[in-house]
């Protein structure tokens, strides 16, 4: 047979899903049955699951050596409840001989210190009962998100999956000063909420174009986790520089490729409801906040806070606000310390809190009252996300979220940014 007439061109992401299900290629609406390398629980849902296989007749698991326990939601014990949970975590983790397991104060956020650590790189197949494992494509990895049926994985070491469609973005033109990576993903979001891009549902979605060549990790991360809410099947960089295994094929068919024009695009906020909701800064400048939030799986990385603390050194938050950081990781919570940029948030008025979640995991750590408002880089802003469902939350940058807390209502950072650039 010509090997190369029965080529079948694919997309990286497709070859990731095809090598895992061990077939030669795999196409848009196949069912198949990966294999992951890494399977990732937060730990909501571990006695979950734990209960749920013991009822079934189950006392052991398919590969614990592949599986990966994280503490990151309630990272400092809020109650005696939360400590007896913590506590069962461990047994769960001892009675199934979990290959991986990083309890409280020793990872971070389940989506951000795996690539840290080197656990999730390119080319990788994961299985991860949270949504926002879309972070992982920032690496060229593919991870499913399969939530409570993550129990057939542990109890048989896969479960079936749709391969997904894939819809090319390409990221073009020159952006202004202060627009992160966040911001880019605040305004796709709302143009495939909108219907002003293709359909987005159960798709993947392959950033590619100039804005993105060259991006730092933090920004891939970023802008891979602002669409997860929207229903995609996940977001995908090609690995830059990669070979043949991970990067896709030049002629591999796309459901649709589109381009976004992000010249003059300005810094974006989501309103309350979801990150979808994003719109210009000055749409909603000068609304009062109470609390503000830097931190999440979305805008968690050393970077993140880099930023933000260049613009708090030598300024006070306002009195009002009650301001929180949160590191992504623990080497990030260390790196902080180090630079002097733990000090700089000190000095300005915020309160450093544990690695992990934060506020972001329904206010378990610095919640809301109902009636208050706040802007922060959380991974989603529903209703109730930070506890009281009364209370009114907006998403921005960590540039936005921290110009926000310096003058007590939502503004805009260009200001500061620009001023701060002049400042020798």
């Amino acid at each position: 047979m010509n090997r190369t007439a029965s080529r079948i061109p694919q997309t990286g992401a497709e070859k990731i899903l095809a090598r895992a299900s061990g077939k030669p290629c795999v196409r848009p609406g196949d069912i198949v049955s990966p294999i992951p390398e890494l399977v990732i629980i937060h730990d909501g849902y571990v006695e979950s699951a734990y209960n749920e296989l013991s009822s079934l007749g189950y006392r052991r698991i398919a590969h614990p050596e592949r599986v990966l326990f994280v503490t990151d939601h309630e990272v400092a014990y809020a109650s005696p409840a939360s400590a007896l949970r913590a506590r069962r975590i461990r047994q769960i983790a001892r009675e199934w001989n979990v290959g991986r397991f990083f309890d409280a104060g020793r990872g971070g956020h389940g989506h951000l210190f795996p690539i840290e650590a080197g656990l999730v790189r390119a080319g990788m197949f994961l299985s991860c009962y949270d949504m926002h494992a879309t972070n992982f494509g920032a690496v060229g990895a593919v991870a499913c998100a399969p939530g409570p049926e993550i129990v057939s994985v542990l109890a048989t070491g896969a479960v079936w999956e749709q391969v997904p469609a894939t819809v090319r973005v390409r990221l073009q033109g020159a952006t202004g000063p202060a627009l992160t990576a966040r911001d880019v993903g605040f305004h796709v979001t709302r143009l495939f909420a909108d219907g002003r891009l293709p359909a987005h549902d159960n798709r993947m979605i392959e950033f590619a174009g100039g804005y993105t060549a060259g991006l730092p990790l933090s920004e891939r991360i970023a802008l891979c986790n602002s669409l997860t809410e929207i229903g995609v099947a996940n977001v995908w960089f090609t690995p830059a520089g990669d070979g043949s295994v991970h990067a896709g094929d030049a002629d591999a068919p796309v459901e649709a490729d589109v381009q976004i024009d992000l010249a003059g695009l300005a810094p974006q906020v989501a309103l309350p409801g979801g990150p979808h909701r994003g719109v210009d800064v000055d749409e909603v400048a000068g609304r009062h906040v109470d609390h503000a939030y830097i931190g999440s799986c979305g805008s968690g990385m050393y970077e993140d806070f880099a930023a933000a603390a260049a613009l708090l050194r030598g300024r006070r938050i306002a009195g009002h606000v009650r301001m929180f950081i949160v590191p992504g990781t623990v080497e990030t919570s260390l790196r902080m310390a180090r630079d002097g940029l733990a000090e700089v948030f000190q000095e300005a008025g915020a309160m450093l809190l544990p690695p992990g979640c934060g506020p972001c995991a329904g206010g378990v750590m610095g919640p809301l009252a109902d009636g208050e408002t706040s802007i922060s880089t959380a991974a989603t802003n529903h209703a109730g996300r930070f506890g009281a469902k009364t209370a009114q939350a907006y998403l921005g940058s960590p540039l936005t979220v921290a110009a926000s807390a310096l003058a007590g209502c939502i503004a805009d950072p260009r200001a500061l940014t620009q001023q701060r650039e002049r400042t020798p």
